[in-house]
């Protein structure tokens, strides 16, 4: 049994069998002190029984010694993960001359490990050459430490670290054609690549794909007096901005930098950025035309003004031809509408100011939530609200369409819903606001779809819309994000990465090429990879955000 059978205590998590002789690790005991305990076989009592208990000289809370272990001969090598805010360490034992007891001889780490490395968490021992594992090195990417026996039996603390290239290479220079069903190591259909900036060339410290979840949205802003196209990638601590001018030779500018914050939505008005972070980010405005005097790239930019009547949100909606944003989702202070439609007014952008809330019934993580939103000038078939300011909300649970003009007496038309329905997601109008696309992200996940699904709905009449076709993927990858540029719809579906579809037909689509950003095997349903991909660019110049990968710049076939 074990020596001390309290919770969350660990014994049994790292063990070995030598013979008649069990090595078991307690990494957890003693406040994380940690044992490790040696079982032998009584013939008398024909039951194992506990032999010794082997711990180092000294040993600090936290440590977790035991979690790990492995020994050779009359050696054995425990791992203390925790030692040194953890940083880690590897302790040495050899048996003494009668073989019976285990004798501490020496702790080695490697220089260079940091809080966190966490080295020790998994270790090997052979003749000349000890391994150990620091998974925590890199923002959870991980290295594996290599020791080399000296000549006087000690393992050499000048170990050397050893990880993977865990980042896709950069492309830049020249295009990458799409051929035969590849660009590169990418898999495609009709779609060339242009470039391809990882993580670190966005200005990202490496590990950030695995501590921050890498990119998030992307958005883009063409300059109206020098025609030059910038990517605005967001990130952890803000949004990175890209001259996309020559797609085949991107140039990372610099950080439009957020203290303590995350650019998790990025929409663009009369040349400013707006954005959102899950955080106390608020609403950060940046006036993009300081971009046309920036030089010595990159730069660390900061935001003209910050709107703080909310602290958090999860997306951003920017009607561009009212000059209205709401921020859906908002939590963690200020007015939140209870995660509704915060509507802001920023026509004049550096002093924007709040003009109502609309909250409803539906939403999943809470009543009242809006997951995304696409809000419009009213210009489709419906004659009844010719000319007023209409907001198509994703509530999770139900298509919302709202009558917001007035930003004091916001007025609900309609609401809808679909079988097999898990999280209504995102969705955007035909440009002649007839027809509304929509995603359901968690419908793959949940087993309610097989393949990716696309939902079309008939909004000809505001107050009944009507589910007219679904179109189903040839993937089970997740859907995100998905917008519409003419009769071509650009979807951004995880693991599948960007889809093109034929929209001509509204209520028949037909997949006409696609490009897919996560180059390591099948597609299936997970929340990582491709996450916006934006179209609106004049070039024709497609940006795509992928999570864990970087920043992608496509040109489609016959653009």
């Amino acid at each position: 049994a074990a020596p001390s059978p309290f919770p969350n205590s660990g014994f049994g998590t790292a063990v070995a069998i030598d013979g008649e002789v069990v090595l078991i690790g307690h990494p957890g005991t003693s406040e994380s002190r940690g044992i490790v305990v040696e079982f032998t076989w009584d013939d008398t009592r024909e039951t194992w029984m506990e032999q010794d208990r082997i711990a180092p000289r000294m040993r600090e809370v936290g440590d977790r010694f035991g979690s790990s272990f492995a020994f050779r001969e009359n050696e054995m090598l425990v791992g203390a993960p925790g030692t040194d805010e953890g940083r880690g360490g590897i302790h040495r034992f050899v048996r003494n001359r009668r073989g019976d007891v285990w004798q501490a001889v020496e702790i080695f780490s490697v220089q260079g490990g940091e809080p966190g490395f966490a080295l020790g968490s998994s270790v090997a021992i052979g003749p000349d050459v000890a391994v150990a594992g620091a998974p925590g090195a890199d923002g959870g990417m991980g290295r594996v430490a290599i020791f080399s026996r000296l000549a006087n039996g000690r393992w050499g603390v000048e170990g050397e670290w050893l990880s993977l290239s865990s980042e896709l290479p950069i492309i830049t220079g020249g295009e990458v054609l799409c051929t035969d069903g590849q660009a590169g190591q990418f898999e495609c259909s009709e779609v060339d690549l242009l470039a391809f900036l990882p993580l670190t060339e966005l200005g990202m410290a490496a590990g950030s794909r695995a501590l921050a979840g890498g990119v998030t949205d992307v958005w883009g802003w063409t300059d109206p007096e020098t025609s030059r196209e910038y990517a605005l990638v967001g990130r952890i601590g803000g949004a990175s901005m890209v001259d996309v001018t020559d797609p085949s030779r991107p140039v990372y500018v610099g950080l439009l930098a957020v203290e303590d914050g995350t650019a998790q939505d990025i929409k663009v008005y009369a040349d400013h950025a707006f954005f959102i972070g899950a955080d106390s980010t608020g609403m950060p405005v940046f006036d993009l035309r300081r971009l046309r005097g920036v030089s010595g790239f990159p730069v660390t930019l900061t935001a003209d003004a910050r709107y703080d009547g909310i602290a958090s949100a999860h997306n951003l909606v920017i009607d561009t031809q009212s000059g209205f944003a709401f921020p859906v989702g908002a939590s963690g202070g200020g007015d939140t509408c209870g995660g509704g439609l915060h509507m802001v007014d920023i026509r004049n952008p550096t002093t924007p100011t709040f003009a109502g809330c609309y909250t409803d019934t539906e939403g999943l993580v809470w009543a009242g939530r809006t997951h995304d939103a696409q809000c419009v000038e009213y210009t489709g078939p419906d004659d009844d609200f010719q000319g007023r300011q209409i907001c198509f909300a994703s509530n999770e649970t139900a298509l919302r369409i709202v009558d917001v003009t007035d930003k004091d007496d916001p007025v609900p038309i309609a609401a809808a819903t679909y079988p097999g329905m898990a999280y209504i997601h995102q969705g955007w109008l035909t440009e002649d606001q007839r027809y509304y696309y929509m995603n359901d992200e968690l419908d793959e996940l949940t087993g309610l779809a097989q393949r990716t699904r696309t939902l079309v709905w008939d909004v000809a009449e505001l107050d009944d819309p009507v589910l007219v076709a679904e179109h189903f993927g040839s993937t089970t990858a997740t859907d995100h994000n998905l917008y519409i540029k003419g009769d071509r719809m650009y979807q951004a579906n995880y693991q599948a990465g960007l889809g093109i579809l034929d929209i001509s037909n509204p209520e028949s689509p037909e997949e006409i090429g696609f490009f897919d950003t996560t180059p390591y095997g099948e597609n299936p349903s997970t929340l990582a990879g491709a996450w916006t991909a934006y179209p609106f660019f004049e070039s024709g110049t497609l940006i795509v955000s992928s999570t864990q990968e970087g920043l992608f710049l496509l040109r489609p076939a016959g653009c």
